[in-house]
């Protein structure tokens, strides 16, 4: 496994405990190496010297010692190393999400919900094992086996040479195996995400599939998707098993080839039994460290295939957001040869798109399905940027407001709003979290949603479930116009903001509309012409690109596509 900079930089911020981590595992092998030489002195006073209880006793005092020193540096050790994890989750998780947020909803939208989650939440986690097991365990396998060298070269030049010449073996065959571990561990990865990803499809499309009657044909296909993660999870588990037997294998070799020169010389007297005992002692223990390296290393592979996400999202570009200006424009727009394209180019949205938005007026996006409406929407609340053309505020560019005080001025009510699982106040309240529930209530008052919710269990206190499930579509509608009034903004952005509402209370919801929008700039994503009819302007794109501009009458007199809209809804008046 290569040691990736990024995951390095990121251990770094945890530098203090990592190196309290390895420190006391240094000490840990230090104290090991003074247990072996009181335990062979012990032995070696007994059975040769004939040494009694009461002789030995302060050497076995020191060995007992030593012992609950060494259990206590290994267990201050492990907590170390697991504080430094913790805190690389911590701020790897919020960097995460942070960066997600200023991606915006343009990157989400083009990347699948479950995989993102998994990332999130499952990816980060799997960071643990490399930080508080494998970066410890790789400084540990250099240094302990070192002390032990230093001490074992200066007590028995063969030994020394023995175990210098040998250890290099381990990690050769860790090398050899971890390249096709680390490819396994990537497809394990990559087939864990897009299970996560199906599953949630999968739920979120239960009632369509339930409808259809497609949801048994799901069974067979989560079984396959399944199936795949299983096959590459024992392919991971058969490599870190064969790893496992060739480190065993090979330390237990090299422990015999010590045992066996060591043996051979203290038969024919070459060497004492209390320093060739403490050799055997010190053998196995001078591989551990490298055949924990060999354990530490596939528990981490899964980190560094997870990392590998998580840095390609964290090293996307979000939106340039370079400006300073705070003030409140007077909302003046133009657009002027604007291009933007999805999916690296391969999408087009808008091409060469010219308009005005006049301050205080109500414009008017009209055209069919893919016709750039949407694109213009996101570009306006600054989620995306445009590639080609420019973007104007009262003659500066758009660029020049900051996203964060920009959007503060706008005010946007989406075809399908989300709510979140809180109360109806809290999710009123998302326009201006420091309203007072007086104001929550008057802004639904005046989006007339008020009755119902009083009408609801516990009122503006009652729970809307996850997406609003509990609320009906123009119920959820009218909560989220209910935010556009608290909040109150210069600027609204209306994606057919009575789309899902019944005639009755479209036509209330119309007049609400109407004063709300009274003197302030609004541009409305019209899906029915009976909303185009009210705009002071109305803009018709087809193909990403302005094919006609003006007010209803002028259009739906002249031929062109807004005519034949007008012609296929019926009429509009």
């Amino acid at each position: 496994m290569k040691l990736d900079r990024r995951l390095l930089r990121l251990a770094w911020m945890a530098r203090a405990a990592l190196l309290w981590s390895i420190g006391l595992g240094l000490l840990a092998g230090i104290l090991l190496v003074g247990q072996a030489r009181l335990l062979s002195r012990v032995v070696g006073r007994v059975f040769l010297s004939g040494a009694t209880l009461t002789d030995v006793r302060p050497a076995l005092l020191l060995f007992l010692g030593a012992a609950l020193l060494r259990a206590a540096a290994t267990w201050g050790g492990h907590v170390a190393a697991h504080r430094a994890a913790a805190r690389v989750k911590s701020d790897l998780r919020q960097r995460l999400s942070a960066h997600l947020l200023a991606l915006g909803p343009a990157y989400a939208h083009g990347e699948r919900s479950g995989e993102l989650v998994n990332t999130l939440v499952e990816g980060v986690e799997a960071l643990d094992a490399y930080v508080a097991q494998y970066l410890p365990q790789l400084a540990l396998a250099v240094l302990v086996p070192l002390a032990i060298l230093v001490v074992v070269f200066a007590l028995d030049l063969w030994s020394g040479l023995t175990l210098l010449l040998t250890a290099p073996l381990i990690p050769v065959f860790m090398v050899l195996i971890g390249s096709a571990a680390d490819a396994l561990t990537r497809r394990q990865w990559t087939a864990l995400s897009r299970m996560s990803a199906h599953f949630l499809d999968v739920l979120q499309g239960l009632t369509t599939l339930k409808l259809l009657g497609r949801s048994r044909d799901q069974t067979a296909v989560i079984a396959q998707v399944t199936d795949r993660y299983r096959q590459t999870t024992m392919g991971v588990l058969r490599v870190a098993f064969l790893s496992a037997l060739t480190l065993e294998m090979v330390a237990t070799i090299s422990t015999a080839v010590v045992a066996v020169q060591v043996g051979l010389r203290l038969l024919y007297g070459h060497i004492a039994f209390e320093e060739a005992f403490f050799v055997l002692l010190l053998a196995p223990e001078y591989y551990m460290p490298l055949r924990l390296l060999g354990a530490r290393f596939h528990a981490g592979m899964a980190g560094v295939a997870a990392a590998g996400r998580i840095f390609e999202i964290l090293e996307t570009p979000p939106p340039p957001d370079t400006g300073r200006r705070s003030a409140a424009p007077s909302f003046h727009i133009r657009f002027t040869g604007v291009h933007y394209a999805y999916d690296d180019g391969q999408r087009p949205a808008l091409n060469g798109v010219s308009f005005d938005i006049l301050p205080g007026q109500k414009t008017a996006l009209v055209g069919p399905s893919g016709a750039g409406k949407s694109t213009i929407a996101h570009l306006l609340l600054r989620f995306i940027a445009p590639q080609r053309g420019t973007i104007t505020v009262d003659g500066l560019p758009l660029s020049e407001w900051s996203a964060a005080d920009w959007r503060a001025h706008v005010a946007w009510v989406p075809q399908r709003p989300h709510l979140f699982h809180a109360s109806v106040a809290d999710n009123i309240r998302l326009a201006r979290p420091d309203a007072s529930i007086e104001q929550v209530v008057a802004a639904a008052r005046r989006a007339h949603a008020d009755e119902f919710i009083a009408a609801l269990p516990q009122g503006y206190d009652t729970l809307v479930g996850e997406r609003g499930v509990r609320l009906s579509g123009g119920q959820a509608q009218r909560i989220a116009l209910a935010r556009a009034f608290l909040q109150d903004a210069p600027l609204l952005i209306l994606d057919e903001a009575t789309a899902h509402l019944d005639p009755e209370l479209e036509t209330q919801l119309q007049d609400a509309l109407a004063r709300l929008v009274q003197g302030r700039t609004a541009l409305i994503i019209a899906h029915r012409l009976t909303t185009a009819c009210q705009a002071d302007q109305i803009v018709v794109l087809d193909g990403g690109q302005v094919v006609q501009r003006g007010r209803h009458d002028a259009l739906a007199a002249a031929d062109g596509l807004y005519r034949r809209l007008v012609t296929a809804y019926g009429g509009a008046t």
